[in-house]
């Protein structure tokens, strides 16, 4: 049995069973079956039904979002962005997804010789709260258009939005069993992954939890995409856009109350702008509404869970007992955790060195352009980084330089449909989104005709 709860009232929303065993069973011969059918047919069917999953999303974004904001507080106007996100996706792969999956021909001595992309067959996704609607759809569009099945394992606390989607699909006209969600408890995953109907596995986590799931993986020879931790840094050097930089750095960090794998999390200051800048950033965040998620005026609500609020005030202390200077916020209150910003940071602090799952930002200065490098690599994660500099051969130099999954320059990192998505190091394996994303889970074939 699993409970959905509203974090900030502290509400119990619904009870759910859990299957195992037969039932499970059941499931996974289900969705082996719809393949059998979805990928016979045509890219025009699938795509069309994909576009209609978009236009159901607009037309019941209003009460997708309340779902995520009782689910897991957050602020609704962030929770009705998220669903038009999630339009996006399907619309784009409804356009884009032919396209991406035409045959490449290859002239060698054959008559004929080409590659062509086939559908792998039913995908386990095992994808987390933060984000319950979009870590789904950025998966699920591409997967679905190139012809494979959806089984979804959502994390417990957001069982009715998982419910809700597998809805949408139904409505929208997918024939049954090609989007499932499973009410599973975790020990049941090596079961579904062990299936031989199972053909690959994408998470959407922890780096403890990819690595777990990645060893099943490995063990049952299964094609995997993980995308998992993150400890972005943000670089702001003295030629930066001010005023730019310090919107943007407010929004990277504090959008979703924190709970963002790819967040700004350790902002990194040129010595020469550090006197200025970080006054007028703690004066922008302590004018952050805070207050019930579902306000509209409301951008701080509550973090999803307590234990996930008392892990970031133990960050926080251990930091501030090493030396870190508390600028403002630092008080927990349940699962509500003042948006907060500590300077002085050091790479030794948990709040550096650890990722940051909430409203905090650990601020640094660095002298030099080498410097400022070394301390944004300075992580075993390399999900991304932002940069704020008008420095043309430095944006170039920097591009060369950073080890991570993607760089964004006088912007906060973001995923966006048109464009690859993931991370290197302990942020993951394999890319989701864009032309990449949708060849991730294909049978990459050679057809030779002599």
């Amino acid at each position: 049995m699993s409970i959905s709860r509203n974090p900030f009232s502290g509400e119990i929303l619904r009870r759910f069973p859990t299957i195992s065993g037969d039932a499970l069973r059941e499931k996974i011969d289900g969705a082996y079956d719809a393949f059998l059918q979805w990928r016979e047919c045509s890219i025009e069917d699938r795509t069309r039904l994909l576009g209609q999953v978009g236009e159901l999303l607009i037309e019941q974004k209003e009460s997708l979002a309340e779902t995520i904001t009782q689910e897991i507080g957050k602020p609704i106007a962030q929770s009705r962005s998220e669903i038009e996100k999630c339009a996006w996706a399907c619309k784009f792969y409804a356009m884009q997804a032919e396209g991406f999956l035409v045959p490449r021909e290859v002239p060698t001595e054959a008559s004929r010789s080409y590659v062509c992309y086939d559908p792998l067959g039913p995908v386990l996704a095992v994808m987390p709260w933060n984000y319950p609607f979009w870590q789904v759809f950025r998966f699920a569009a591409p997967a679905l258009a190139a012809g494979n099945v959806c089984l979804l394992k959502h994390a417990p606390n957001v069982w009715i939005c998982a419910a809700r989607m597998e809805a949408l699909f139904e409505e929208a006209g997918f024939p049954q069993g090609v989007f499932q969600t499973l009410f599973i408890d975790t020990s049941e995953i090596e079961a579904v992954i062990a299936s031989p109907k199972v053909r690959a596995v994408t998470l959407t986590g922890s780096t403890g939890a990819g690595s777990a799931v990645g060893s099943l993986c490995g063990k049952y020879l299964k094609k995997s995409v993980m995308e998992l931790g993150g400890n972005n840094a943000v670089l702001v050097f003295p030629d930066a856009d001010m005023g730019e930089a310090l919107k943007t750095c407010v929004e990277a960090r504090f959008q979703n109350t924190g709970q963002s794998c790819i967040a700004g999390k350790r902002l990194l200051l040129h010595e020469a702008i550090a006197r200025d800048f970080l006054p007028a950033l703690v004066e922008q965040v302590g004018q952050l509404i805070c207050g019930d998620p579902a306000d509209p005026q409301t951008y701080i609500g509550v973090m999803a869970r307590e234990d996930l609020a008392k892990t970031l005030e133990d960050q926080m202390r251990i930091s501030l007992e090493m030396g870190a200077v508390l600028e403002c916020g630092g008080q927990r209150k349940g699962v509500f955790f003042q948006p907060t910003i500590l300077s002085k940071v050091t790479c030794e602090m948990p709040v550096f060195r650890e990722e940051t799952f909430g409203p905090l930002l650990a601020v640094c200065t660095f002298s030099s352009e080498q410097e400022g490098l070394k301390l944004a690599q300075d992580s075993r994660y390399g999900l991304g980084v932002s940069v704020f500099t008008e420095d043309q051969p430095r944006i170039e130099r920097l591009v060369r330089s950073f080890d991570e999954g993607a760089i964004f320059i006088n912007s906060l990192v973001k995923s966006d449909p048109r464009l690859p998505f993931g991370g290197v190091r302990d942020s993951g394996l394999g890319r989701e989104l864009s032309i990449e994303g949708i060849r991730e889970f294909v049978n990459i074939k050679t057809v030779y005709i002599k």
